[in-house]
């Protein structure tokens, strides 16, 4: 009989969703019961999804939703000033649009700048698809991401494109990877992005990991502490051990007298 064969699924997690509560922090923060969470998660994906559609050349590169007492809209996009309109029109039409949507009454939204783009896994994922969809060379729109983020300051970085890549029959996979991508490091600051490209060939797909260095572990300041009632234990330093003392040992301390008494 042929040797048994055993056929395993990939192990791969989202490098976002690993660092929960070390560096990363929730996308969606809020807390619902049991009855009510469904109906409010349903309500974030369709918030999500009108958002990108509607932003999509704004360069929007997360969402983040909050709820205490009334909605919280949190975008990070490295174009401000196009989602906020002139004189603001644009972000009231937004607020509008989100409060008919949602039901609500009033709806907060806040504007962050993505200082550096050229690292921002997101963006440069749906930069590629966008070049794919105008008929760029995969290969020139995968080595020109990774060559901008490495000189943005990026430590890492690795693509993946996926599909019927150049119009190929056959979908492969390619990828390119500069630097250090150190996915089981923990305290490791990973960006992680996926953005698809809509071609008349097939769906592509494309995979951003950038690596934008160690985040070592915090120290609570000594301020804090005494607040929350720590007690400082002040330890006292191991005196350093000395060296041993080897003495020579001499054949006379060992010789035993043989005569007889």
């Amino acid at each position: 009989m042929g040797r048994l064969q055993k056929e395993f699924m990939g192990q791969k997690v989202n490098p976002i969703g690993l660092r929960l509560g070390i560096n990363q922090e929730w996308r969606s923060r809020w807390y619902a019961t049991k009855k009510d969470y469904p109906k409010l998660l349903s309500e974030d994906l369709k918030i999500r999804d009108f958002l990108k559609e509607k932003l999509f050349y704004s360069g929007v590169s997360k969402i983040e939703i909050e709820r205490a007492g009334r909605l919280r809209v949190i975008i990070h996009t490295a174009r401000p000033g196009l989602v906020i309109g002139r004189k603001g029109a644009e972000i009231d039409k937004l607020k509008e649009d989100l409060a008919q949507m949602t039901g609500q009454g009033e709806v907060v939204i806040d504007i962050v700048e993505v200082k550096h783009p050229e690292i921002d896994a997101q963006l440069i994922g749906e930069n590629i698809a966008l070049q794919l969809v105008r008929r760029v060379s995969f290969r020139r729109a995968m080595k020109k991401a990774v060559q901008s983020a490495l000189s943005g300051g990026a430590k890492g970085i690795k693509v993946t494109c996926s599909g019927r890549l150049g119009g190929a029959e056959i979908a492969r996979r390619e990828a390119y990877k500069e630097g250090s991508i150190p996915l089981h490091t923990l305290r490791a600051l990973i960006d992680y992005g996926f953005a698809e490209a809509h071609t008349t060939y097939g769906l592509i797909g494309v995979k951003v990991w950038v690596f934008k260095g160690q985040e070592l572990v915090k120290q609570t300041p000594p301020k804090v502490q005494a607040e929350a009632g720590v007690e400082k234990v002040s330890v006292a330093p191991v005196p350093p051990s000395k060296p041993l003392e080897i003495k020579e040992v001499k054949e006379s301390d060992h010789a035993v007298d043989a005569s007889p008494s």
